[in-house]
């Protein structure tokens, strides 16, 4: 308690002894103030430095360091680099197909054109299930599987794009780090919005691209539940579905829209105590698939377990595709399937293209908010704004603004 005393008081002294100094640096007591001899005379300047060393502050590092701007490909590289299997030119050439500007989809479609020749040789795969069941553990167990066999495999994750923001996470590629690194694969995450033509176009013509580089298994993942599996649907050979142990009665009222597309379905995570499950679920999977038209004309649908971490089932899931293929082939189904969908491709091309044709037209353009207000107003119903719209359109006039894609 006594030195606490002692040492307040020291404190206090020391206090009141420093509030005798005055503000002009003059010496007081024992204690003196002084200007150190390198200070400036300006308080408020900015010191120059050291003499003899540069500013190093960024920009000033080297002035004369121009960045160099990326090479653009030309139709002849592009189509060289996609042939020999040119990962980053296929990258490239991916992007330009995916690109929004005229000119790029212009460039686009003539490297495809002449790839054209070496596309449709590989298998085309489709995967789905909600989120959660384990689809990119999985493509990547299985992607590795195959590329240890001597495959070349390309992984195509469609990415859903947000309403609200019009953005992608495109977060797929992280969970798939061993395959990603390997050479014999390719992976590439796509959003499903911000083309012309949306997942149809865009996921096709980068599946086409891939088979031209000479990738012979072509992987395509979709997340969730939607318009997008049936998109899906149509641009693959073999579609598979993804499912979890237990989640039979919170999907109930969406499983069969999605069983009806199946060609396999695919109980992953059947491993440690999760097995005896996985097994109960495969039995109701089967019994369900009964009262379900099957997906491919002579191909019975049925339940398969599998475990991504454990690589168990994977080999027998390949197995059933190698004979689905087989089988097809000889029946001919499978030649008319990718007939069917080249024409639904040309046909989903014709509406969209004509959607944007009517939409960017200035004329409806210009017309179009009168004629909502109208609506909104109770003035004409939505049938006859529809038909003063279509009056409004010209189609000569939007010929006219078309751009012929394969001719300068």
């Amino acid at each position: 308690m006594r030195k606490n005393i002692r040492l307040a008081k020291l404190a206090c002294e020391s206090y009141n002894h420093f509030n005798k100094f005055n503000k002009g640096g003059e010496s007081v007591a024992n204690y003196t103030t002084t200007t150190p001899e390198w200070a400036v005379s300006n308080q408020s300047a900015v010191m120059s430095g050291i003499e003899g060393i540069r500013d190093t502050t960024v920009g000033n590092i080297n002035p004369e360091y121009k960045p160099r701007r990326r090479n653009i490909l030309t139709e002849d590289e592009l189509v060289e680099g996609v042939s020999r299997g040119d990962r980053s030119v296929l990258a490239r050439a991916i992007t330009l197909i995916e690109s929004n500007s005229p000119k790029h989809f212009k460039k686009a479609q003539n490297v495809l054109q002449r790839l054209l020749p070496r596309t449709g040789n590989a298998l085309r795969i489709g995967i789905t299930g909600v989120p959660g069941a384990g689809k990119s553990t999985m493509i990547e167990a299985f992607g590795n599987m195959l590329c240890d066999m001597g495959h070349k495999v390309a992984v195509l994750t469609i990415d859903p794009t947000s309403s609200v923001t019009k953005g992608s996470i495109l977060g797929d590629k992280t969970r798939m780090g061993t395959l990603s690194r390997r050479a014999e694969a390719f992976i590439r995450p796509s959003p499903a919005g911000g083309t012309l033509g949306g997942v149809a176009r865009k996921s096709r013509e980068t599946m086409l691209m891939c088979e031209a580089a000479g990738y012979d298994v072509i992987i395509i993942e979709t997340v969730g539940v939607g318009q997008s599996e049936t998109t899906v649907r149509s641009m693959v050979d073999f579609f598979m579905l993804v499912v979890l142990t237990g989640a039979g009665d919170d999907l109930q009222g969406i499983k069969k829209g999605i069983m009806e597309l199946a060609d396999a379905i695919v109980i992953n995570k059947a491993d440690g105590d999760n097995l005896v499950r996985a097994k109960v679920a495969r039995g109701e999977y089967e019994r369900m698939i009964e009262f379900i038209r099957p997906a491919t004309e002579g191909w019975p649908t049925h339940a398969y377990l599998a475990s991504a971490v454990e690589k168990t089932g994977l080999p027998e899931l390949w197995q059933v595709i190698q004979v689905f293929k087989k089988l097809t082939t000889a029946s001919g189904v499978f030649q008319r399937r990718r007939d069917s969908q080249l024409l639904d491709w040309m046909y989903a091309m014709i509406d969209e293209h004509l959607h944007n044709l009517f939409f960017e037209d200035a004329v409806i353009t210009g017309r179009m908010p009168e004629i909502k207000d109208a609506v909104l107003g109770g003035v004409i119903s939505p049938t006859q704004a529809v038909a003063e719209l279509v009056k409004l359109f010209d189609v000569k006039r939007a010929a006219e603004r078309q751009v012929d894609l394969f001719t300068e």
